[in-house]
C-alpha cells in the first residue's frame, strides 16, 4: 500500500517547528482517541509553552504572531535576514582561568567511542545518521542518482547484486548548484532500507520503505509523501525519527504600487488573517496531524513557525507517530535518549551536503536577539515526548556544538549582542520543566570564532580561530563546575576533532599563516595525555588551496583503530578538482600520509569509506564501488 502524506505548508522565510505532542496517527487506519494521553504526556509545567483552549485559540495565535511578522513585502517586514561581518562589540565578562596541575588519574579521558555498525562516522555511539550508504552484515546498500544499488561485500571485490529506481529523488541542481548528494540518504534496518529524498524545489520529502529479504530483488513497500524540509534523519534502536521544517504559507502577498507601503501592508495583513490552520499546521491529505489541544504554543517572541519530528518503524512503515512545539527551531541534536531543539541560530545550507552537514563558517554574524532558545524531549521508543526548555545567551553553531550525557547538557556558545566577545562552554540540567543553566567557563577564544567541538563523558575539546588556533580543554567532570583545564595555541585551526584512543586525538582543518591567511587544508595528531598542557606531536599538510571534505561533512573520516589508520577525503578546490584519500598510518608521535587519487571533477562529496567487519574497506566514489588498497 502507498499513501501520499502531504504537510500543507509552503513559502519562503521563516520555518518552522511545530511538535505535535504526545499524539499518534497512522496511515491507512485511524487512531483510537482513548490511545491518546494528551495532558499527562504534555506536562507543560514551563510557562514558556501553553496549549490553545480551542482551535480557533491556535488559529487566532497564529494569525496574531503572523500579522507581527508580515509587512508591505511579505514575510519578515520585506528585510533580509542577511550574513554580516559579525563584530561583537560587548566587553568581555569574568571566566575561568586553566587550572595549575592535575594528576593523570584525575583527568577526564578521551575513550568515548563513535563507532558505527552501519560504516557511518557518527556523533553519538549507538544513534545512526542517514547517509548515501550503508552495510549491513555482506551487503551494501547505496543510493546513486536516485537509484538504490545492493552490492555483496563478502567476496574478493564488491559485486551489484540489484538496482531499484526509487521515487522522489531529485537529481537535478536547483538554482544552477552542483548538490552531489542528489538529494537523498538512507538508513538501515533489520533488513530494511528507509530511502529519504528530498526535493529542494518543491520542498517535499520522499519517504521509501525497501525490503531486503531477497537482495537480488528488493520491493518497496511503503512510499509516503510529505511536504517540508528534511533537516535531520536518526536510527535509535530500530525506530527512525525525521525532523520536517516546514516553511511559512505561500500567500497571495502583494508588493507596494502606486498605492503605497500603507495599501500592500494592510492587503498582506489581510491574507494572514484569512488563513486556516490547515496552513499552519502539518496535515495528511489536507487533515491536521495533530489536535489542536496537541499543540504547544511558546511565547510570543519565540519565531513563528512549524517542524515535525516523526518516527516510524520500518517493519511497520504504514504507522507513523509525530511530536510537536510552534517555533523555528534551526538546529537539532539527538543523543541516545534525548532530543534538544535550538532556536535562535543561523539558517544554513551547505553546498554538497543535506544532513548532518556542519556550518564552515561563524554563525554569530547573523541577525539574531543574541539569546537562543533550547527545547528538551524524552526519547522512549516511538514517542518523542517534550520535557522541559530553556535559553541559553549566545550563538549555537550546529549540532556538534551540543552534548548530553548522565542528565546534563552540555553546549558550546559563540558570542552575540548578549554576550561578552568570546565563547563559553555552558551546561544545563533538567529541574522540572526547564533547563537551568549549572555551570559555565567563559573567555574561551577572546574576538576568535568557534572552529569545532568535540565532547566526551566528562570532557570538552574546543577550537577557535582568528590568527592562531588555540585549542581548550575544559573539564566537565563536575557539570555545576566546569573548569578551563588546559590550552595549546598554534597556526592554523582544526574544522573537525576525533578521538584515537585515551591519549590521542586528530584534527583535521586548514593550515594557515601566523596572520591568519589559510593555505591549504592540514591534518594535526594531539597528545591529550596530559590535559593541562596538550601538544601538537604532527602535522601533515595537504596541496595548497586543498580543502578537507570532513570540515563541512564528518562523514567522510574513517578511523580503523585496529590499524592505527586514519581515511579522509582531500581535495583540491581551485584547478583540476582531483580527490583524494588521505591515508594516515600512525606510529607513535608521528603520522605517515599517502596520497591515494580516487577521483576527479565534482563528485568530491560522494567519496565514502566504509569499514567492513573482515577488515576490508569499501571505497565509494561518484560512479564506482571497490576494495580501497591499504
Amino acid at each position: 500500500m502507498s499513501l501520499r502524506r502531504t504537510l500543507v505548508t509552503g513559502g519562503i522565510a521563516t520555518t518552522t517547528l511545530a511538535l505535535a505532542l504526545g499524539t499518534g496517527f497512522a496511515l491507512g487506519r485511524t487512531s483510537d482517541p482513548s490511545d491518546t494521553l494528551r495532558d499527562d504526556r504534555i506536562a507543560l509545567a514551563n510557562a514558556d509553552l501553553t496549549v490553545a483552549a480551542s482551535c480557533d485559540d491556535l488559529l487566532e495565535s497564529y494569525v496574531e504572531r503572523g500579522q507581527e511578522l508580515v509587512g508591505p513585502y511579505g514575510w519578515g517586514q520585506g528585510e533580509w535576514v542577511a550574513m554580516m561581518e559579525g563584530d561583537v562589540s560587548s566587553d568581555a565578562g569574568s571566566g575561568s582561568s586553566a587550572s595549575g596541575s592535575a594528576s593523570r588519574q584525575s583527568m577526564p579521558s578521551t575513550s568515548r567511542s563513535t563507532s558505527n555498525g552501519s560504516g557511518t562516522n557518527v556523533q553519538e555511539a549507538g544513534v545512526d545518521e542517514a547517509d548515501t550508504v550503508k552495510v549491513t552484515g555482506s551487503l551494501l546498500v547505496r543510493l546513486q542518482r536516485g537509484v538504490l544499488r545492493v552490492y555483496d561485500v563478502s567476496g574478493a571485490a564488491p559485486v551489484e547484486l540489484s538496482s531499484l529506481p526509487v521515487e522522489g529523488i531529485d537529481t537535478s541542481s536547483p538554482q544552477g548548484l552542483e548538490v552531489s548528494h542528489a538529494g537523498g540518504e538512507l538508513l538501515v534496518v533489520d533488513g530494511r532500507v528507509v530511502v529519504l529524498g528530498g526535493d529542494l524545489e518543491d520542498r517535499e520529502v520522499t519517504v521509501t520503505t525497501v525490503d531486503l529479504a531477497d537482495p537480488s530483488s528488493p520491493t518497496v513497500v511503503e512510499e509516503t509523501v510529505v511536504t517540508g524540509e528534511l533537516d535531520a534523519a536518526r536510527l535509535h534502536g530500530d525506530v527512525v525519527r525525521l525532523v520536517v521544517r516546514t516553511p511559512l504559507p505561500e500567500l497571495d502577498f502583494r508588493d507596494p504600487d502606486w498605492r503605497g507601503e500603507r495599501s500592500a501592508r494592510s492587503h498582506n495583513r489581510e491574507q494572514v488573517a484569512a488563513t486556516t490552520l490547515a496552513d499552519w499546521l502539518p496535515t495528511v491529505d489536507g487533515e491536521p496531524v495533530t489536535e489542536c489541544e496537541d499543540v504547544a504554543v511558546p511565547d510570543d517572541e519565540a519565531a513563528l513557525g512549524t517542524t515535525s519530528v516523526i518516527a516510524l518503524d520500518p517493519a511497520e512503515p504504514e504507522a507513523w507517530t509525530s511530536t510537536a512545539v510552534a517555533t523555528d527551531a534551526a538546529t537539532s541534536y539527538f543523543s541516545a535518549d534525548r532530543f534538544y531543539l535550538a532556536e535562535g541560530t543561523a539558517e544554513r545550507w551547505v553546498e554538497d551536503c543535506w544532513m548532518s552537514c556542519r556550518l564552515p563558517w561563524s554563525s554569530s554574524g547573523f541577525e539574531s536577539d543574541g539569546t537562543t532558545s533550547l527545547y528538551a524531549f524524552e526519547l522512549d521508543a516511538e514517542e518523542t515526548t517534550y520535557v522541559a526548555s530553556g535559553e541559553v545567551e549566545g550563538t549555537i553553531a550546529d549540532r556538534w556544538s551540543m552534548d548530553a550525557v548522565g542528565g546534563s547538557l552540555r553546549v558550546a556558545v559563540g558570542p552575540s549582542a548578549e554576550t561578552g566577545s568570546y565563547s563559553s562552554v555552558v551546561t544545563f540540567r533538567e529541574d522540572g520543566a526547564s533547563l537551568v543553566e549549572e555551570g559555565r567557563v567563559d573567555e574561551l577564544g577572546i574576538n576568535e570564532e568557534i572552529k569545532s567541538v568535540r565532547w566526551f563523558d566528562d570532557l570538552a575539546i574546543i577550537v577557535t580561530f582568528r590568527q592562531v588556533d588555540p585549542l581548550y580543554a575544559v573539564d566537565l567532570a563536575d557539570p555545576g563546575a566546569p573548569r578551563l583545564m588546559g590550552e595549546l595555541k598554534i597556526p592554523g585551526f582544526s574544522e573537525y576533532l576525533h578521538p584515537l584512543g585515551e591519549r590521542r586525538l586528530v584534527g583535521v582543518g586548514q593550515d594557515a599563516t601566523l596572520q591568519g591567511v589559510t593555505r591549504g587544508a592540514q591534518a594535526a595528531l594531539y597528545d591529550v595525555t596530559d590535559l593541562t598542557a596538550p601538544r601538537q606531536l604532527d602535522v601533515v599538510r595537504y596541496p595548497r588551496h586543498s580543502v578537507a571534505g570532513v570540515a563541512t561533512d564528518p562523514r567522510q573520516l574513517t578511523w580503523l583503530p585496529d590499524r592505527r589508520t586514519v581515511l579522509t577525503v582531500v581535495s583540491s578546490a581551485w584547478r583540476s578538482r582531483t580527490v583524494w584519500v588521505s591515508v594516515l598510518e600512525l606510529d607513535g608521535g608521528a603520522m605517515d600520509n599517502r596520497m591515494v587519487p580516487v577521483e576527479r571533477g565534482s563528485d568530491a562529496a560522494l567519496v565514502r569509506l566504509v569499514p567492513l567487519a573482515s577488515g576490508e574497506v569499501v571505497l565509494v566514489t561518484g560512479e564506482d564501488v571497490s576494495f580501497l588498497d591499504l
